[in-house]
């Protein structure tokens, strides 16, 4: 596949890519019940990977793992976003989610997850349960895309 510095990329050029985000979204996320990582990571690819600081977003989906949104939800610097569990269970709870997929970008382009992304995932992970919303994975992204579900490290 190939590699994108999309930091580098001009105006045109970002909204060309979100046009490609709409165009997956509407083709395959919205249609197919989640069972794709390969068509979520690409999707988070084009939604997140042309921010310069970091960006964490929580992919709301319905009872068959269709989409109901994208939402962005916090927003960092360039290495880090602050990420607070009672704002994502607002978010479900407002949506009602019946499962998510977290996504957020390395601005440094490599996408390999972090301690604090593993502690976090958990953490959420654990207070979704509570309220029976299964977390589905956990895509990071850069350069390329690292998904947590298929590393086996939900």
């Amino acid at each position: 596949s190939m590699h994108i510095d999309y930091t580098r990329l001009n105006d045109d050029e970002q909204l060309i890519l979100k046009a490609a985000a709409n165009i997956i979204e509407e083709r395959y996320i919205r249609q197919d019940e989640y069972t794709n990582p390969e068509h979520v990571k690409q999707f988070v690819q084009y939604k997140l990977s042309h921010y310069e600081r970091e960006v964490f977003a929580v992919m709301l989906l319905d009872n068959q793992h269709r989409l109901i949104e994208f939402k962005e939800m916090f927003f960092g610097t360039i290495d880090c976003a602050p990420v607070y569990p009672r704002e994502v269970l607002k978010a479900v709870l407002h949506a009602n989610a019946a499962a998510v997929i977290f996504a957020h970008n390395h601005p440094s382009g490599l996408p390999e997850p972090s301690e604090s992304d593993k502690q976090i995932t958990q953490k959420l992970k654990d207070a979704l349960s509570l309220i029976d919303v299964r977390v589905l994975d956990h895509i990071v992204t850069g350069e390329t895309s690292v998904s947590f579900a298929e590393r086996g490290l939900m």
